[in-house]
């Protein structure tokens, strides 16, 4: 989908009565999105997952761009204590389940907001992973809420136009090799022989954090 279609979407359901929210790791690539609905609707919140292991160069990053495209940004955290986020040998859950671990920072922080609305607009690209090539434009999510997936079709050449011709600043460990960037006990630098998301739960078998498997329907 391009802006203008973006936009008219958005303008229909909100013609609709709809509630809409969107969620952003705030990564380079995210920012695209974002900017576009800094254009349309400065008012539609942006939810932060803050799961407590973010490096501090992505919340300095997320205060930067919320700042320059005037967002609202709302941070969202976990209820489980970090204490009590450990394995029965006393390990952190990222070093041995990591699929839990990313379920009770990230699913379950988010699943309470989900009900408070209708449209979750989601800036998945096919391109990803296998996982989101199967998604669908719009797409059922838990607690009654409808998935958009309005970048769904966006590839990284679309993206990387975009955030030159808007000058939109990038993340600041882009520059030191990261380029897929979620937690830092689970991210490492960026192998030109990788996948781009290669860089996240390295040698786990893991591409996805939840939310794009926890809280959708399936076709």
């Amino acid at each position: 989908m391009n802006f203008e279609e973006i936009r008219s979407k958005i303008e229909e359901y909100k013609s609709k009565g709809l509630k809409l929210f969107t969620t952003s790791s705030f990564q380079t690539h995210s920012i695209v999105l974002l900017d576009m609905l800094s254009k349309i609707d400065r008012n539609i919140p942006v939810y932060f997952i803050n799961t407590g292991y973010h490096f501090p160069e992505t919340l300095q990053y997320r205060d930067e761009i919320t700042a320059l495209l005037g967002l609202k940004t709302i941070d969202v955290h976990p209820e489980t204590p970090k204490t009590l986020q450990k394995d029965a040998d006393g390990n952190f859950l990222f070093t041995s389940n990591p699929d839990y671990c990313c379920h009770l920072n990230k699913v379950v922080p988010l699943e309470p907001i989900l009900g408070e609305y209708d449209i979750w607009i989601n800036g998945v690209r096919a391109d990803q992973s296998s996982v989101r090539k199967t998604f669908s434009l719009e797409q059922g999510g838990k607690h009654g809420v409808t998935r958009f997936h309005p970048m769904l079709d966006w590839d990284k050449k679309m993206i990387a136009t975009y955030l030159r011709e808007n000058n939109i600043p990038s993340h600041p460990l882009e520059e030191k090799g990261y380029f897929s960037i979620g937690c830092e006990p689970c991210t490492r630098k960026f192998d030109f022989e990788w996948s781009m998301r290669e860089g996240r739960w390295f040698g786990m078998n893991k591409t996805e954090c939840g939310l794009n498997t926890e809280l959708i329907t399936q076709k």
